[in-house]
């Protein structure tokens, strides 16, 4: 599959089948995501890869963030939205946390630290196609909670980009359209 074919056939499939995945075919999208640039090439990205039992650590961060809300519930009916938010994690048989893991130079800035670990994330996302898997690239309030940090043992500095769920696809690819670049580009010339 080329670069082109990739970019324009990939799509964000969430659900998945729960047939395991090769570690290998993980490993190889792992390699060229961490081929992404980065300003003054402090490759600012780190990944944590969940499967089988691993994953309760992600469902772990789900439960943390949601129970302040679940006060004054009964203990039974908490327990049982806990167990809702841990499920989660289990949507997929691989759940890759993305995190930008900011460098010490001291000339790189935080937003470059971030899109880089961003475009690291959109070469996993390539890749992975490109092995035959579906991903689905989640993020949303619980992925920037402090306290999703804690069960990946991530400083104050990390911050986590981006929970990609993996498994093959268990649905087609969903029909979507862009708009032509040429409706949002500017060519200035003189």
């Amino acid at each position: 599959m080329n670069v082109y074919e990739a970019i324009r056939t990939r799509r964000s499939i969430g659900r998945v089948k729960k047939d395991p995945v090769p570690r290998e075919a993980v490993e190889r999208a792992l390699e060229a995501a961490s081929w992404a640039p980065s300003h003054f090439n402090t490759q600012p990205w780190k990944f944590i890869v969940m499967t089988g039992e691993g994953r309760a650590k992600l469902g772990e961060g789900y439960a943390l963030v949601a129970a302040p809300s679940f006060e004054g519930l009964s203990a039974e009916e908490r327990e049982e939205k806990l167990a809702k938010e841990r499920a989660k994690a289990f949507r997929s048989p691989v759940v890759i946390a993305a995190v930008c893991s900011p460098s010490d130079d001291k000339r790189a800035l935080f937003a470059e630290e971030l899109a880089a670990s961003h475009a690291a994330v959109q070469n996993l996302l390539l890749a992975l196609h490109a092995e035959g898997l579906a991903a689905i690239w989640r993020s949303g309030d619980p992925m920037y909670d402090p306290a999703m940090k804690r069960p990946f043992g991530l400083s104050e500095r990390e911050q986590l980009v981006g929970l990609i769920y993996v498994g093959y696809p268990d649905m087609d690819p969903p029909n979507v359209t862009r708009k032509p670049a040429s409706d949002k580009t500017v060519w200035i010339e003189q």
